[in-house]
């Protein structure tokens, strides 16, 4: 299903022009380049190392066995950054008294500002999905709902029912599909109601009638707010928007080209922490 769907996205690509919010407060634009394809990596690929020649018979099989002890594991594509050292104004932009969304001891937090509603950020997915789940363990990955009004509220919320009950992991990638490729809810074709988002979650083991209820409780109210403050103080002009540690706002040129950015930046971070 996921192969489907990022080919379905792949056709999408040059319609990706904006995400607009329904009540017109943020232009959501997508990148000027159109996204890699879900196979393809976020970032450039490192040179291989090149192998010695096969010796033979008990030797081949000694170097060999030395080579797996003393060779360490490769680090992840996200500590090896790639291409020019980013420039501010230009790949970034610096955001003034800029703090984490969610701050955490000894990590650099990577906070992704999306809306599920938003095509530009269901062809960012395939991409920053793989990034994520290669990035160091020094690092808190957060996605982060964006509250532009209207049925974008309505999803944010949902994303954070979802978070409660366990099942935001598992239906993150699955909701961009129900939207954008099977069409089985509306997005910004035409709003979804609450009852139609409960019943999406109740395919993947929610009680309705529960989940439609968390969706307006007190708590769930309380995190909206905070995601709509959060993207309010990083300023940010559309999404998606990649946030490095609370301090940089990702511009960058393409897809690819926004997570290579971030990873120079998760380095600048991680090396002033050893300072």
């Amino acid at each position: 299903m996921k192969t489907r769907f990022a080919i379905t996205l792949m056709a999408l690509l040059p319609i990706l022009a904006a995400c607009k919010a329904q009540d017109g407060t943020a232009n959501t634009t997508a990148p000027a380049e159109p996204a890699t394809p879900a196979s393809a990596p976020a970032t450039e690929t490192a040179t291989p190392t090149e192998q010695a020649p096969a010796a033979s018979g008990e030797t081949a099989a000694a170097e060999t066995a030395a080579a797996e002890a003393t060779t360490p594991a490769p680090a992840p594509a996200s500590s090896r950054p790639t291409g020019p050292e980013p420039v501010a104004g230009t790949d970034y932009v610096v955001i003034e008294n800029g703090q984490p969304f969610q701050p955490a001891a000894g990590k650099i937090e990577v906070a992704e500002i999306f809306g599920y509603v938003c095509p530009a950020c269901a062809a960012f997915q395939p991409l920053i999905g793989p990034w994520k789940a290669g990035l160091p363990s020094d690092v808190n990955f957060v996605y982060v709902p964006a509250m532009f009004g209207g049925t974008w509220d309505d999803y944010g919320r949902a994303f954070y029912a979802a978070q409660s009950m366990g099942l935001q992991e598992k239906t993150h990638e699955a909701l961009y599909a129900a939207i954008h490729a099977e069409q089985s809810l509306k997005g910004e074709r035409g709003r979804d109601s609450v009852e139609d988002i409960a019943k999406f979650y109740a395919k993947h083991g929610a009680d309705p009638k529960q989940f439609a209820a968390t969706m307006g409780s007190f708590a769930i109210n309380a995190k909206t707010n905070s995601a709509k403050q959060f993207a309010q103080r990083s300023k940010i002009s559309g999404t998606p928007s990649v946030i490095v540690n609370g301090k940089y706002l990702v511009k960058g040129k393409s897809f690819p080209d926004m997570l290579r950015i971030a990873d120079h930046l998760i380095a600048r971070e991680r090396a002033g922490k050893a300072n």
